[in-house]
């Protein structure tokens, strides 16, 4: 099959997005739109957005879902979740968070099965925190076990469920993403304002590795995993460059040009201010780029100052 051909079959294919209306679909839905592919989005209130994509309703938690969303799929991307950052940790948070993720699994995967149409494929966001909130000198790779801790519980379950959908023949891809950069929202907009001000936070010793990604990289992996049939099971979505928290913020001052002041901030108070939730700040190993890589894919961003140029729009005079 010619390539013309090939990317004519794709631009003509209709995705489904849940979690359209975040950060990263927001940002992946114009991308798929640009590549010639027409965008729906599942949403709570089933209304027309201003983006003109077509809107269809769900309710996860009454598990009411339009049929014709399914109907008029052929690729289901999965990114719907409640931010684990959001707030505090409370053993009723940690529910909500990890039914925010099984629950409208389960409600595509039973209306996919009721439905006379099945997707070509159906592709879930995950996590890194598939490995758990540790430090080590281990690098993980897609072939490590789920961690016995919350995050690791919490991805283990919503991959599980993602999983279901190759009874159907359907080819299932697990996205595990790192810390997302993006120019707005998100961890680098927190950090915007410390940072003119020539701060800078390191979280405990400061020493634990941070795998991030550009936004554009994490939605172009998206767009691989339509286009590319021999994609599937999980990826992690991380740059090669692995970086520390004091590497992280030593780029950023070396990026925008400033004297930076690193203030530390003891283990100690953030278990008092936030609990159990310190930890995905206190906590992190390096994890591997390399399945991603050598299914061909080749980063746009691969070195965090270079993504740090892009995002923050700062160029430098050569």
């Amino acid at each position: 099959m010619s390539f013309v051909l090939l990317h004519t079959i794709f631009t003509m294919a209709t995705v489904l997005i849940t979690g359209g209306t975040g950060l990263i679909g927001r940002h992946l839905s114009h991308l798929l739109k640009e590549k010639g592919y027409t965008v729906g989005i599942l949403s709570r209130s089933g209304k027309q957005k201003k983006d003109d994509f077509p809107v269809y309703y769900w309710d996860i938690d009454k598990q009411i879902i339009d049929p014709k969303a399914i109907l008029s799929s052929d690729f289901i991307i999965h990114l719907a979740g409640e931010n684990i950052g959001e707030k505090r940790w409370t053993e009723e948070r940690k529910k909500e968070i990890i039914s925010s993720r099984i629950l409208p699994t389960q409600l595509l995967f039973d209306a996919v099965s009721k439905s006379t149409h099945k997707p070509q494929a159906f592709i879930s966001a995950s996590a890194i925190g598939y490995y758990g909130a540790v430090t080590s000198e281990h690098i993980f790779t897609e072939q490590d076990p789920a961690a016995n801790d919350f995050l690791g519980n919490t991805c283990r379950q919503w991959e599980s469920e993602a999983d279901k959908f190759e009874e159907f023949g359907i080819r299932t891809i697990k996205i595990r993403t790192g810390m997302v950069l993006s120019p707005t929202g998100g961890v680098l907009e927190k950090m915007k304002l410390p940072l003119k001000m020539g701060l800078g936070t390191l979280f405990g010793t400061g020493d634990q590795y941070m795998p991030w990604i550009h936004i554009d990289d994490l939605c172009c992996i998206y767009l691989k995993a339509i286009e590319d049939s021999s994609m599937t099971g999980a990826y992690n979505a991380v740059a090669p460059e692995p970086v520390s928290n004091r590497q992280f913020m030593q780029t950023i001052a070396l990026t925008m040009h400033k004297e930076m002041r690193l203030h530390r901030i003891p283990a100690a108070v953030l278990k008092l201010a936030l609990g159990s939730m310190s930890e995905i700040l206190l906590e992190g190993s390096r994890v591997s780029a390399e399945k991603i890589i050598n299914s061909s894919y080749e980063f746009r961003h691969p070195v965090l100052q270079d993504a740090l140029n892009d995002l923050l729009q700062i160029h430098h005079s050569k």
